[in-house]
Order: structure tokens, then sequence, then C-alpha cells
């Protein structure tokens, strides 16, 4: 779905990757490389093949989109390096991209062996009336798009059920980007009048009113 933030388009992916096509940058927040290996570590049953499937969706949503930079909007590795670390390298190998860096706060693995393959590592980054970080901020003349949150919402039909669906987020002057990886889990947001919802459904992204 494309929208448009103070004259520039952006295109939202379901996936949860969004795409900034003046700049041909693709966003991606929350990705938590190295949390189904942590919680394995620590006997949690998660199925192995849900590693594989954070590399997929990123190998899938960069070749779709071709972007020159891919910027990680905070907690792309979940804690220290485990053996999720030589499969994001191999993958950082074969991307073409240039890869930029906003740290979270799980970002806690030395800044050195971002650099060692390549990747810049910034706190924040402004350009163009725009502020990119990791946690949400509420900065005058600026619009922010951060991730950290994971954004969910939760579509009630009449009968009583209810489905909990990730949304990218958005306010006034901010838009928050849902989790990109597996595993992660959902924040159920409660919208104020004037907030929009843009609901993950599977392949589609689906407008929820404020109300």
């Amino acid at each position: 779905m494309k929208i448009t933030i103070q004259d520039h388009i952006f295109v939202l992916h379901p996936s949860g990757a969004l795409f900034w096509e003046s700049k041909k940058w693709l966003l991606i927040s929350d990705v938590h490389l190295g949390k189904v290996s942590h919680f394995r570590k620590h006997g949690v049953a998660i199925p192995n093949n849900a590693i594989a499937e954070n590399f997929n969706r990123l190998t899938t949503v960069v070749a779709f989109f071709s972007p020159e930079k891919v910027i990680f909007l905070g907690d792309l590795f979940h804690s220290s390096k485990n053996q999720e670390w030589d499969l994001f390298e191999e993958w950082v190998s074969c991307c073409v991209s240039e890869i930029t860096l906003i740290a979270g706060n799980h970002d806690i693995i030395n800044k050195k062996h971002y650099t060692d393959i390549q990747i810049d590592v910034l706190q924040f980054l402004e350009i163009d009336g725009f502020l990119l970080t990791h946690h949400p901020k509420e900065n005058k003349g600026w619009f922010n798009f951060s991730g950290h949150i994971h954004p969910g919402v939760t579509l009630r039909g009449l009968g009583g059920q209810s489905l909990k669906l990730p949304c990218f987020f958005q306010k006034e002057n901010q838009m928050i980007l849902p989790a990109f990886g597996e595993f992660t889990g959902k924040h159920i947001m409660r919208p104020e009048q004037g907030d929009l919802i843009y609901a993950i459904a599977r392949d589609e992204i689906v407008i929820v009113n404020s109300k």
C-alpha cells in the first residue's frame, strides 16, 4: 500500500517493512535475530525453521524492492552473538544494498563486529524533515519513524470473535513499524482520534479506522 507523508511516497509491505520511494531506502524494525537460538538454549521449544524464516523474509523483501540502502530501526540482534551471527554475516555478504543500523536497546553486540562487515551503526538519523530512531520520539518539526513497540491491533467480529494482527501505527508526526522478526510478540495499541492503523492481514495491508 502506498501512502504519502510530507510529500514523500512510502510503500507499506506485508512483511512489516517500509520503502521510501524517493530515497530507495528500505526501513525494517525489530528483526531480533538470534532470539530463536537464545530461547532454544534456555529450553524454550521453538521450531528450527523459525531461524531460516527470518532470513528468507529479509531476502525476499530486499529482492522485491532492490533498495539502495537497508536501514534497521533497532533490535536487529536480540542479545549477544550466537550461531545466528554467522548466518547474518553470510546474508550481509550476499546483500548488494548498503546497510545501516539505528541501535536499539537489544543491540548490545560490540559496534566493531558490525563495522567489520561494513554496517554503519548510528543512534539516530535526521534527513529531509524525518527522524529515524528505535524508540518512538516526538520532536517538534520532525516526522519520526521508529520501532521498539511491536504494535498490534485487535479486530473484533459481530459474533464476539477476535483477531490480533501486527500493524503500522501512525500518529500525526510519527509512524511506528511492526516487528519484522518471528516470535517477537505484539503490543496492542489504543488509538486516539486521528490515529491511523494499517493492519497486516497475511499478504495485505488493511486500513483500520481509529474508532
